[in-house]
């Protein structure tokens, strides 16, 4: 099995950039497809952005379309997602999930899931 842990969370002003680093280990992550969720306090995750095995391979939530982008590199077992444009509903814990399949943008899919990383964005 994979094991994740997520890093790069803070708090940021509205409009500015964070880029969110998952880092897997037990396993090279070059095996699995893999998912950003964020959730809200009370709420279930949502789907955010995935890559396949093949980094070519991306799918976004249309809320972050054109300002998000998630990237691997599996030579150092890391995923990414660069996250600009920062609005302040985007406040959440935020989330890397692999699955050893195709890639999904349901949580349920995934079957490993890091700690998770707090992101503030204030107005």
């Amino acid at each position: 099995q994979v094991q994740l842990v997520e890093s790069g969370g803070g708090l940021v002003q509205a409009g500015d950039s964070l880029r969110l680093s998952c880092a897997a280990s037990g396993r090279a992550v070059s095996n699995y497809a893999i998912g950003w969720f964020r959730q809200y306090p009370g709420l279930e995750r949502k789907f955010v952005a995935a890559v396949g095995v093949t980094p070519d391979i991306t799918r976004y939530a249309d809320s972050v379309r054109g300002r998000f982008t998630i990237s691997r590199d599996n030579a150092k077992n890391m995923v990414y997602l660069q996250m600009n444009g920062l609005k302040p509903e985007e406040t959440a814990v935020y989330y890397c999930a692999a699955v050893q399949s195709r890639y999904s943008d349901s949580a349920g899919s995934y079957d490993y899931w890091g700690q998770g990383t707090q992101v503030t964005v204030s107005s």
